[in-house]
């Protein structure tokens, strides 16, 4: 029972942590171009001189 007490609020801070952490990629606009990545991999190039 002990260890409730320490585990809740370490629980509580890290669940924080990380929704502190995908609001902060959602302003700074990581999740805008979705298609972007998928079309750079499927890209070989070849059109640059």
């Amino acid at each position: 029972m002990n260890t409730l007490i320490y585990l809740i609020p370490i629980a509580l801070i890290l669940g924080g942590l990380g929704l502190a952490a995908f609001l902060w990629a959602l302003t700074n606009g990581q999740y805008e171009d979705l298609d972007g990545a998928s079309w750079r991999v499927l890209d070989d190039g070849d059109d640059r001189p």
